[in-house]
């Protein structure tokens, strides 16, 4: 499966032929080189490594600056790893960049959203407010979680006030609507997860999607 990783720089919006407007999500993707091409032979499964991102010596250990100097490629900040489609072919140094993606395509996007810390049970979970009157004190609390006397306990999963965002989020079936090459940039229709600067892997929708 074809994937490229790349930062999230932000939204705009473009014009169509027709002149209709389409909100979009520009990311720089790539360019990306391969670091490791990993066999069932020596690691117990198909896959194709890739680094992405500059990155300073003192910021890499030592047995991953040897990683990078044994694939004869530069420091990464990020690395991941695909199951390359049947048919395709790699080789460690080989760069992938956007060229290898086609405008009108439907991907998934997949990012890390944004932290929003500890939240209560109205915003985290959409509960209901209590009474407003004065001399209510169940404004926006959580309210009863025991179920009573019995059980007399809190069941695991409950929804409840805590910590929210900062999670993987996969955003299916965006499309491809536009593909600059010499900058390195994608434009994908709608918001994709996370903020500005985030690390986002962008892959072709999952086969029995959108193509």
């Amino acid at each position: 499966m074809k994937t490229l990783l790349g930062k999230k720089i932000g939204m705009t919006q473009i014009f169509t032929e027709n002149g209709e407007v389409v909100p979009v999500t520009v990311i720089e993707a790539g360019p990306q080189v391969v670091t490791q091409i990993k066999t069932v032979e020596n690691d117990g499964y198909d896959a194709v490594q890739v680094g992405f991102g500059e990155t300073k010596p003192h910021r890499v250990n030592q047995p991953m600056t040897g990683h990078f100097k044994k694939a004869g490629v530069e420091l990464k900040k990020n690395l991941a790893e695909f199951i390359a489609d049947e048919g395709d072919t790699y080789e460690v140094g080989q760069v992938i960049t956007v060229a290898d993606f086609e405008e009108g395509k439907y991907l998934d996007v997949t990012g890390t959203s944004k932290g929003k810390g500890t939240q209560g049970n109205i915003k985290r979970n959409g509960h209901h407010r209590g009474p407003m009157g004065h001399g209510s004190k169940h404004k926006r609390l959580a309210g009863a979680l025991a179920a009573a006397s019995y059980p007399g306990r809190v069941f695991k999963g409950n929804k409840a006030p805590g910590r929210m965002g900062r999670d993987t989020v996969t955003v299916q079936n965006v499309q491809l609507v536009k593909v600059i090459a010499d900058r390195n940039l994608l434009l994908v229709k709608g918001a994709v997860p996370g903020g500005k600067g985030g690390l986002l892997k962008v892959q072709y929708a999952v086969k029995g999607q959108k193509h």
